[in-house]
């Protein structure tokens, strides 16, 4: 089955089984390895990805649904080759550990502030609920969306002054 979806901004197409799974279609032909595979399930959320702008487990996605969708990965949350400043603060708060979480984390995070701009540690910890880690104890990746919030906040209060 021939599918056109675009993924992060580019208009893409490719020819698999209607059932294959979109993760297979974005490791594979897209050639976009930093959605994870961890469980293949739909627990661990490492493979999640924005269809349509909802976070979803590219490994419960077959591919022929996505036909004329957008996808954003986690590479495309990077702009202009630089790191958005979520994946930054990952980075340099130690939220990023062996990395297999990391891409489903930084989709489950940028899911939430995109609806809560100003989160409490609370509800980062609700938002990658969803997400299993095994390296961090979760602290430190709830500490990186949390300066991660008051990196954005600051630089949208500096614009707007």
């Amino acid at each position: 089955m021939k599918v056109a979806l675009k993924v992060n901004g580019v208009q893409r197409h490719v020819d698999m089984a209607p059932l294959a799974r979109l993760l297979d279609a974005l490791r594979g032909p897209l050639g976009l390895t930093g959605t994870k595979e961890g469980c293949g399930e739909g627990e661990c959320g490492s493979c999640a990805v924005f269809l349509d702008g909802v976070p979803v487990n590219a490994c419960l996605v077959p591919i022929g649904q996505c036909d004329g969708c957008e996808v954003v990965t986690v590479e495309g949350l990077a702009a202009a080759g630089h790191l958005a400043p979520l994946q930054a603060c990952m980075a340099e708060h130690g939220g990023a550990q062996c990395g297999i979480c990391t891409p489903g984390m930084l989709i489950a995070a940028e899911a939430l502030l995109r609806r809560n701009p100003d989160p409490t540690p609370v509800e980062v910890r609700t938002a990658i609920a969803g997400n299993l880690c095994r390296c961090t104890g979760y602290e430190r990746i709830v500490q990186s969306v949390l300066h991660a919030a008051h990196e954005l906040r600051s630089t949208e209060k500096g614009a707007a002054e």
